[in-house]
């Protein structure tokens, strides 16, 4: 086999798609008629459980031989509520999700056929009868399954949900269309559809605006809702355009210097640091962080001052950055405790910086002291947290040529995300940065494979982003390596087909795949 020329190493920094966790447990609907500010900038909680579902063809079978759709009894007008108020009854009396899920199934199939019952509606009408009952009922049985961590069960009801409304019949069932198209979004973000779960959330912003208007302090809320979806999803002008929209809500509607102006500041700042305005981001976040000390909220102060030093790293100001993390490291241990997963995070930020700047003694001290708090976690820290943190400490340690104590960083971090759900995107990740150390090491085999990990996942995910494509690009240098020629040839050129749309001709990532092609063509005798 002949040498192959010009093969290049795309660079692999890009960032993954990370999808939040969020609550697993019913909670209340995002609804347009009740304002529910967030009091941080991430979508750190995204609830599945805000409204409902139908039954779906994934029914178990003890739901299965719950659900009778034969039974007369399910005609009755009044079954389908008092179902629906045993199914809530048993799950906050501690029954157990699996028995609420019987009764919330018997609800729905009890509102569906009082609906086929019903009157057709009278045009221009605004009651909701059984139909918003029936919505009702999907949101639930959706929010069980969702609690049953059974996401992809969910999906068929609120499906279903989000099209049983009339938002010309009134606000009561622009609220029900508007809550299935958020809890729906919720869901599918949680099964790693980024890009539907984005275009419900636009549809239920679009309900919304309709029924309250564009200025409505609502309206602000979702708009932040989204922007901070499209943050993960990595579309920083999308998410800049709707947060720029947030604060003149909020500033037209709220005290000067309010908590909710405050969020969407942080929130900006996170945009604009994404997109290299490093000089705006810290401007957001000053102003941000006065609100908080005018209010009292030390802790939010100490978190503001982790990501002012975030910026200063980022402009070189290494002794501004170094005084902002040690500000909020000392508020951290007096407030939460000296074993704190945020005070270990704060102790990864120091030893990158120390690292950055050559003082590797320093920056491994700062990264035993994480790993002391990650490997013997306090009660109530989440298994992403100590991931996220394991997973940066294994970066610093590649970059200091110590590729093996990364690995396994990155398999202990891919370990605790494996069971749970919405983290398949995150897991290509790691995947994706193992691949490069093994190929690194020369270990091209199982490079390849879980670079082919990696890639699986991300399609399921429906993913086409420039990330996807370097992705790709990695695993077909390493099938040149295992002399997988045409293998390798299919893999550039798709990589190339997705650097081009995303990051155009000219981009360094989309020239290195170029040159990966050629040589492959040449290797091909094409």
């Amino acid at each position: 086999m002949p040498a192959m020329p010009g093969l290049v190493k795309t660079p692999t920094n890009t960032p993954p798609l990370r999808v939040s966790v969020p609550d697993t447990q019913q909670q209340p609907p995002r609804t347009p008629m009740k304002k529910t500010p967030s009091s941080t900038p991430s979508r750190s909680k995204p609830s599945p459980g805000r409204s409902a579902k139908k039954d779906s063809p994934g029914v178990s079978s003890a739901s299965a031989a719950a659900l009778d759709v034969d039974d007369p009894s399910l005609d009755n007008p009044d079954l389908g509520p008092f179902l629906l108020k045993l199914a809530r009854d048993a799950i906050a009396s501690g029954e157990g999700p699996n028995k609420a899920l019987d009764y919330a199934i018997r609800a729905t199939k009890s509102f569906e056929r009082c609906c086929a019952a019903a009157a057709p509606p009278v045009p221009g009408g605004s009651d909701g009868g059984p139909v918003l009952d029936l919505a009702m009922s999907l949101h639930v049985l959706a929010a069980i399954y969702c609690s049953l961590g059974r996401f992809d069960e969910a999906v068929p009801p609120l499906e279903r949900a989000v099209k049983v409304p009339d938002p010309a019949r009134g606000p009561d069932h622009s609220l029900a269309a508007f809550s299935g198209h958020m809890q729906l979004g919720d869901t599918l973000s949680m099964l790693g559809e980024i890009d539907r779960s984005i275009a419900c959330y636009e549809e239920g912003l679009k309900i919304q605006i309709q029924t309250l208007g564009e200025t409505d302090p609502r309206v602000g809320e979702t708009c932040r809702y989204l922007a901070e979806a499209y943050v993960q999803a990595m579309q920083f002008n999308k998410a800049e355009e709707l947060c720029k929209k947030t604060l003149e809500i909020h500033r037209a509607h709220s005290e000067p210097a309010s908590l909710e102006e405050a969020a969407d500041r942080r929130l900006m700042a996170i945009i604009c640091e994404a997109k290299g305005d490093y000089e705006n981001a810290l401007e957001h976040l000053v102003l941000a962080s006065m609100v908080m000390i005018a209010t009292g909220q030390e802790s939010e102060v100490a978190s503001i001052d982790v990501s002012i030093g975030n910026v200063y790293m980022s402009l070189c100001r290494f002794d501004e950055a170094v005084f902002s993390y040690q500000k909020a490291l000392t508020v951290f241990k007096s407030s939460k405790g000296e074993t704190h997963p945020t005070v270990a995070s704060v102790f990864v930020r120091l030893a990158e910086l120390y690292h950055r700047t050559g003082k590797l003694r320093e920056s491994k001290s700062y990264c035993e002291n994480a790993l002391r708090i990650y490997n013997k976690p306090v009660p109530g820290t989440t298994v992403e947290e100590i991931a996220g943190g394991l997973t940066e400490i294994s970066a610093i340690y590649e970059s200091v040529d110590e590729p093996e104590e990364a690995l396994k960083l990155l398999q202990k971090s891919m370990k605790l995300l494996e069971d749970k759900p919405g983290q398949q995107s995150a897991i290509a990740g790691l995947e994706a940065r193992m691949g490069v150390m093994y190929y690194t090491l020369g270990r091209y085999e199982e490079a390849r494979n879980a670079f082919e990990s990696a890639v699986t996942k991300l399609r399921a995910a429906g993913e086409k982003s420039a990330f996807f494509g370097v992705v790709l690009n990695q695993m077909g240098l390493a099938c040149v390596q295992l002399f997988k020629i045409d293998e390798a040839g299919e893999l550039f050129e798709e990589a190339r087909g997705i650097l081009e749309q995303e990051r155009g001709p000219c981009d360094q990532d989309t020239l290195g795949v170029y040159s990966n092609l050629a040589a492959t063509y040449d290797a091909m005798g094409r």
